[in-house]
């Protein structure tokens, strides 16, 4: 193969190592986040089996365990199948340089022989007195000279490949021994969620006999859930046609209208840069783990029954406090209930949604930074401490899991 394509297939092969290496690094953050939503969870349901809560609560933590070592399991593939490609891409390189240095040695072999041949300082002598002109005789000179700088650093490059060819056979061992690592945590895995699917079995049908009471909860709170997502989109429509009616009152933007925004250069600039931070939000929690998922989803206990989340919920510990996940102005300060609170933070065009707080700590119009303390969440009669996370492009929910870090 030409050395120029030889060359260009090395700098893609290294492309490639580069690109794995960055993803094999994603994968170990995720899969370190998904381990500590495990153990986040399992804290939780062994608080709640303590203190004899509902079995529908430990059911729904139990099914949360199960759909987060599924997700364990899933990345741990993907580790191992990032892995394998990193080993081909070495084993290709090796292959490539084991090549080289068998051309190389052989015509190192070939020019030491000829060297050999011509050693004498007669042949030399001969070889410069034979020349026709003094200019030849010049030109010959050089050509020794450059024979034997030209031996020396194929000499050099033999080394330096045997020492190249050496660190990548080290790579290629190591990586044997992660690969068979992750093999083995894969199937440690896999034999964990088969033990945890039997639990959960076992624990739904315990809590058949109370099959209609339970739906009839679940179903009340549903309808509770949508008569407080109604009350929320209501708030939203409201802020976003002031915001609209401030704009054109001052003269500052145009085109908004009932479910957009109209915003001013100051408000774009915000809007921009929250989006430009899609996928590196903040948690709305210091800790924790997500509960219930976004969208249409069967219920953990019942999959027959089919429910909605407009947003995600993210279960913490007793006593912890909702932090805002970007800045912005707080727009609105709900009472959803008598012991459910919630605020409302405007970034731009876009809105962010904090339920189930017990007390809250900003006010209406209060500018608030990443991160900044909003209130504390409130824990349930079932010893629940779970946080309601909404984010909105103007009035369209969108799934917070695509905005937030490693999620």
């Amino acid at each position: 193969m030409p050395k120029f394509l030889l060359s260009i297939l090395f700098l893609c092969l290294t492309s490639l190592v580069w690109g794995q290496e960055s993803q094999q690094e994603k994968l170990e953050q995720r899969k370190a986040q998904i381990l500590q939503e495990i153990r986040e969870n399992e804290s939780q349901l062994q608080s709640v089996k303590k203190k004899e809560k509902s079995a529908v609560t430990v059911v729904m933590l139990q099914a949360n365990k199960i759909k987060l070592q599924e997700k364990l399991i899933k990345t741990t593939e993907k580790q191992a199948k990032v892995l394998g490609n990193d080993m081909y891409i070495n084993q290709v390189k090796i292959n490539k340089l084991k090549k080289e240095l068998e051309i190389l040695k052989e015509d190192y072999a070939r020019m030491i022989v000829k060297s050999y041949k011509s050693r004498s300082e007669e042949s030399r002598a001969m070889f410069l007195l034979s020349s026709e002109n003094f200019l030849q005789a010049y030109k010959r000179a050089q050509y020794m000279k450059q024979y034997s700088s030209f031996r020396k650093m194929q000499g050099e490059e033999i080394k330096s490949k045997s020492l190249e060819l050496q660190d990548y056979n080290g790579r290629l061992a190591i990586q044997k021994k992660e690969k068979q690592k992750i093999i083995a945590e894969r199937e440690k895995e896999r034999l964990a969620l088969e033990k945890q699917k039997k639990e959960q079995l076992r624990l739904v049908n315990a809590i058949k006999k109370d099959k209609n009471k339970i739906m009839a909860a679940i179903r009340k709170k549903q309808s509770e859930t949508k008569a407080i997502d109604r009350q929320i989109d209501r708030l939203i429509r409201e802020a976003i046609a002031e915001a609209n009616r401030k704009a054109a009152k001052d003269g500052t933007a145009t085109g908004g209208s009932s479910s957009r925004i109209a915003l001013t250069a100051e408000a774009k600039i915000l809007a921009d840069n929250f989006r430009a931070n899609k996928g590196k939000l903040p948690w709305p929690v210091e800790k924790g783990f997500v509960s219930l998922g976004f969208g249409k989803q069967p219920h953990p206990v019942y999959p027959t029954l089919v429910i909605n989340n407009s947003g995600i919920e993210i279960t913490t510990d007793g006593g912890a406090y909702a932090r805002s996940v970007f800045a912005g102005e707080v727009t609105n300060i709900m009472v959803l209930s008598p012991v459910n609170k919630a605020v409302m933070i405007q970034h731009g065009d876009c809105f962010t949604v904090y339920q189930n707080l017990s007390s809250v700590s900003v006010s209406k119009g209060d500018k608030v930074g990443i991160k900044q303390n909003l209130g504390k969440i409130r824990t349930n009669s079932e010893g629940k401490t779970v946080l309601k996370f909404t984010i909105s492009q103007n009035a369209t929910y969108n799934n917070p899991a695509s905005w937030l870090y490693n999620m």
